[in-house]
């Protein structure tokens, strides 16, 4: 989201409420489908790579390119073979639980009221004090880190959008990670779309999934620093930085925080004049091109991300495929 003006950047704001609702399990039953066994199976093994740091991307049970890179680099860390596969060894390390990965969860007022108006018009946006999501399930599909399709999934016949408090649905358990270790630097990969998080020991401490700009000439050219990590956002929209808005707006437009902010709930400011890495207000876009310059996360990672981060972490940028890079 590059040359746009994030507001206060030099200082944290409000950090959304971590999840404390407690979930009732429900364990898999030997009649289960196969199909839902692999269901079962795919999503404990995202929940498990979420849970250590290395991001498979949204939690949807089908595992693909962004489940086997993250995989690929847990085993590398953890002196695995390197294969991407969901092999014995590696299940055993990941403490993948396919039995006990799916809950219960009970509707909150609190996951109602993050539910608000989100209009087309910036105009509109701006007069708002808040930019909520849509619907419950986008809520619910970030509270628990997955797709929308996936609670439909787990929800047959189910009007999740309809939903009251008290009404019960069926999520993921994605628990509290299990560490923030602080980065001695990141490693933005332009090739594979992902940030890398190195410890002061040189190994990789989390991964994160990232959208690119789509136009090479908007890439960084040179390395940079963290100058500022700023939680729940405003934006400030210049129409000058968005020739494809037809929009006819006064000038420069403050936009209010929320979700549905155009840098999500969490901003990383970058010494390159113009970038930074940031959540966003369309979670399954990411991984895809089309990006004005900034890097884009998903809301929950963006917030993961800011935790192991300060002021100076240096920011480095590669683009070449992880394959083809040195072993660290």
């Amino acid at each position: 989201m590059s040359s746009h003006r994030i507001r206060a950047c030099l200082s944290r704001r409000h950090r959304p409420a971590p999840l404390v609702i407690l979930l009732m399990v429900l364990p898999a039953v030997a009649a289960e489908p196969s199909s839902e066994s692999a269901l079962r199976r795919g999503i404990a093994w995202q929940v498990a790579l979420d849970r250590v740091g290395y991001s498979p991307g949204l939690i949807d049970g089908n595992v693909g390119p962004k489940t086997h890179l993250a995989t690929a680099e847990f085993q590398r860390v953890h002196g695995l073979p390197r294969t991407g596969q969901l092999d014995p060894t590696t299940a055993s390390a990941l403490k993948i639980d396919p039995d006990n990965v799916l809950g219960r969860y009970v509707i909150q007022q609190a996951d109602l009221d993050e539910i608000g108006p989100v209009p087309k018009s910036w105009l509109a946006k701006s007069r708002l004090k808040r930019l909520g999501h849509e619907a419950l399930d986008q809520v619910l599909g970030e509270k628990f880190h997955c797709t929308r399709d996936l609670l439909a999934r787990l929800n047959p016949g189910k009007a999740i959008n309809s939903l009251r408090p008290g009404d019960k649905v069926v999520v993921p358990i994605v628990p509290t990670p299990e560490s923030s270790p602080k980065a001695a630097y990141i490693e933005v990969n332009l090739a594979d779309k992902v940030i890398r998080v190195i410890d002061e020991q040189q190994r990789l401490a989390a991964l994160f999934h990232c959208s690119v700009a789509a136009d090479k000439a908007k890439l960084p050219a040179r390395d940079g620093r963290v100058v500022c990590v700023v939680e729940d956002p405003w934006y400030t929209f210049d129409p000058e930085m968005w020739k494809e808005v037809k929009e006819r707006v006064p000038g420069k437009l403050p936009i209010p925080p929320g979700p549905k902010n155009p840098v999500g709930r969490c901003w990383i400011g970058l010494s390159l004049p113009g970038y930074g890495m940031h959540g966003t207000p369309n979670p399954e876009l990411i991984g895809k091109t089309g990006s004005h310059g900034c890097f884009r996360l998903t809301n929950w990672d963006a917030l993961r991300l800011a935790r192991m981060l300060k002021p100076g972490t240096p920011v480095k940028f590669v683009n070449q495929p992880s394959t083809v890079l040195a072993r660290r």
